[in-house]
Order: C-alpha cells, then structure tokens, then sequence
C-alpha cells in the first residue's frame, strides 16, 4: 500500500496507509517512537486485505513519514490528530489497537469520540506511564525542563523523554479513578513483559466501565509480543472481538 496523507488545518501532513473493505474499520495506534512500518501494524494490515476488512494505519507527527520534530509530540497532540484524520477518512464504527503507548492513547481516543468506537484492543498497554514508569530524580528532571535519555532494551540509540511530552501525559493519566468507556475490551500482555509490568493491565481493566473486557496473559511473553505465534494470536482477538 502506497502512503497517502492527511493535511491538518495547521498545515501538518499525516502519513496514513488505509486498507478498504467492510466496518468496523480496525485502526491501528503505534507505540512510543514507533511507526505504521511495525510487525503488528504490518500484520494486522495483511490480514484485513486478506479478510476484507478496513483498516487504517498511521504515523503521528514527528513519527515514520509524517510532518513535524518528534520533540513537538505529546499524547494529546497525537490524539488529535487520530481523531482528525479517522473523522476525514473512516465512516461508521472503529475498533482500536493500540500497542504499549498506544494503548493509552486508544483510551484517550475513544472518550473522545465514543459514539465511533465500538471496540479496543490494547497490546501490553501502558496508560499512566509517565507516573509509575519514572522514578522521582527523573520526574524531577523532566519537571525541570531537561530532556531524559534512558538507554533502550532493543538496541537502538537512546530514547529520549521530553519535558512537554511528560507533563502531557501526566495531565492525561486515567488509572485513578474510572475510565467511562462501556465498548468491549481485549487486551494482552506478556508475563514476562521487561517495560510495562502486566500489573497495569489488571489495573486498567478494574477502572474500565464495561462489563466486557476480557485479560490474555501470554507466558514468556516480552513487551513487544511480536513472535509469529504471537502476533496470530493478536489476529485472532481482533477478529473474534469485529465477528
């Protein structure tokens, strides 16, 4: 698929790749420095083309192929511009997935816009991170202004924090109190996750409103649960939950 974009009243363009076919459209929200170019972005893609059914995938400014410094993102920024372009380019209800920060940003996309999401998917979610995920020399860094550099697990340069995007997110935790979504929810976790302990996800779905929201622990599972027999697995929630 050839990437179209999207262009914000602002003058942003953002990057999107869209998979035409029968609703709910499955929309897919990366995690933390990550893109529509992912193994389960790619997946999930594959398998709507092959099951005809929508899909959108997309890159948040300052990600991938669309507009902007990486520096500039926070999460509020990122679901403006998710609700913007599947509000430009989607009709009918939405299912979303989002994978580690994703997932905290599929909760904020959908008190958002709840009359279109009809299902969340969360992978190794992580809502609230910029709280329990920090410890307080490096909330007080961030408070201070300065930019943190922690070193990352995958081998990859050092990830960076920056000030805005922290007090962003700390302006947008949900796990104190409860989160007013009653549409259906899966998610997964490994139990052997090494960035998000599978502890959150318990908590996130004791604070949800529905009723229906279901807990896949996966063993030995790791926080990018992106094995091939892991990522058929994520195929098979998705595709049970939009039967």
């Amino acid at each position: 698929m050839e990437p179209s974009t999207h262009t914000l009243p602002d003058g942003r363009r953002i990057a999107y790749r869209m998979v035409a076919g029968k609703g709910p459209t499955i929309v897919f929200l990366p995690g933390y420095m990550s893109d529509m170019s992912g193994s389960k972005a790619a997946a999930l893609a594959e398998w709507a083309q092959g099951s005809g059914r929508a899909c959108l995938l997309l890159d948040y400014s300052g990600c991938g192929l669309s507009d902007g410094a990486f520096a500039d993102g926070t999460l509020s920024r990122w679901r403006d511009e998710v609700v913007a372009l599947a509000t430009a380019v989607t009709n009918g209800p939405l299912v979303l997935v989002g994978s580690s920060m994703g997932g905290w940003l599929m909760l904020l996309v959908a008190l958002a816009m709840p009359d279109r999401v009809a299902g969340l998917v969360g992978i190794a979610p992580a809502p609230d991170f910029t709280q329990w995920g920090f410890d307080q020399g490096e909330q007080a860094q961030l408070t201070a202004g300065q930019v943190l550099y922690r070193p990352n697990l995958y081998g990859h340069p050092p990830t960076p924090t920056y000030p805005g995007f922290w007090q962003d997110g700390q302006a947008n935790r949900l796990l104190d109190g409860p989160i007013a979504l009653d549409c259906p929810v899966r998610l997964l976790h490994g139990q052997a996750d090494e960035v998000v302990p599978p502890d959150i996800s318990m908590r996130l779905a004791d604070r949800l409103g529905s009723d229906d929201v279901q807990l896949t622990l996966v063993k030995g599972g790791d926080h990018r649960l992106s094995s091939p027999t892991q990522i058929d697995l994520l195929l098979r929630i998705v595709a049970a939950l939009i039967a």
